[in-house]
């Protein structure tokens, strides 16, 4: 098989599932992982043949994906804010919504660089965004909670792989309290509503953690009003909170903290929805 016959494999075969820009996408970053060969090198090589075992590498990965599991998933790692992650079924793939959030928190408190902060992210999945904060932030103290042992594994390992030091604590963060007073709040927490969930993608609500996307039943913003009330008690005056938001739900979200915060906002995403709210105490 040659590697435009496997070029041609992919859009065949993933048609169904992926736009056609998609699976020359994927195509190109198999042909990386496998073959070891950039877009430019690939371009110059189409003719060649592969060995046996790259082609049955190749026919079991778009098996894979035809299943609908994504494709960060598979390699086991992702680019978030120009940092490679690893990624397994435990924990959420990074969105590029979330690479907004941490843009806004790094130009709303680019003069806090240098200072001691104290940073909670709440459901820190893969630890990307305490992970982030923490090279943007070095001399901070950075703590992220998640319920989830097994996510935290995974973020564990990110941080360990990015030598940055974060405080992992396992907390069921909906029913505990917390301990200290911070300078930033941050998350981007469960906020899809059940009755959502047909209009979830398939890769999306099969192979990533329900936990991590659906918000508890019949309290879509049970995250939202928890993080208002530690904003009371365990925000410092003066402190900032970031919050990644369901866009149906900006006006309603942003209301839980106008009696929290003395300045806050809805801002929207590159795609004009409602996406984020910040705000300050």
């Amino acid at each position: 098989m040659t590697i435009n016959q496997v070029k041609n494999l992919f859009s065949e075969e993933l048609q169904s599932l992926y736009t056609s820009a998609e699976c020359k996408e994927l195509f190109f970053i198999f042909c990386e992982k496998i073959l070891n060969l950039n877009k430019i090198d690939i371009r110059s090589q189409l003719e060649n043949s592969i060995s046996a075992e790259n082609e049955n590498e190749f026919l079991k990965i778009i098996s894979i994906l035809k299943e609908g599991k994504p494709y960060q998933q598979i390699l086991g790692e992702t680019y978030f804010y120009g940092n490679r992650f690893f990624v397994d079924e435990n924990v959420l793939i990074p969105r590029p919504e979330t690479e907004e959030l941490i843009e806004l928190i790094e130009n709303k408190l680019n003069h806090l660089k240098k200072e001691k902060l104290k940073i909670l992210d709440v459901g820190t999945g893969s630890g990307c965004i305490s992970i982030s904060l923490a090279k943007i932030f070095p001399n901070a103290e950075v703590s992220s909670i998640d319920i989830s042992e097994k996510a935290l594994n995974v973020a564990q390992k990110n941080a360990d792989f990015h030598k940055v030091k974060i405080n992992f604590i396992q907390k069921d963060y909906l029913n505990e309290k917390l301990d200290e007073i911070y300078d930033i709040i941050v998350s981007n927490p469960p906020y899809i509503d059940v009755f959502e969930r047909e209009e979830i993608p398939y890769s999306v609500k099969n192979f990533e953690p329900n936990i991590a996307l659906f918000a508890p039943e019949n309290r879509v913003l049970a995250f939202y009003e928890k993080i208002a009330q530690d904003s009371e008690n365990h925000l410092k005056k003066g402190g900032s909170v970031f919050l990644e938001i369901n866009q149906k739900l900006g006006k309603e979200t942003l209301r839980l903290f106008q009696d929290v915060l003395t300045k806050f906002e809805l801002v929207k995403d590159l795609s004009e929805n409602d996406r984020f709210v910040i705000g300050e105490k």
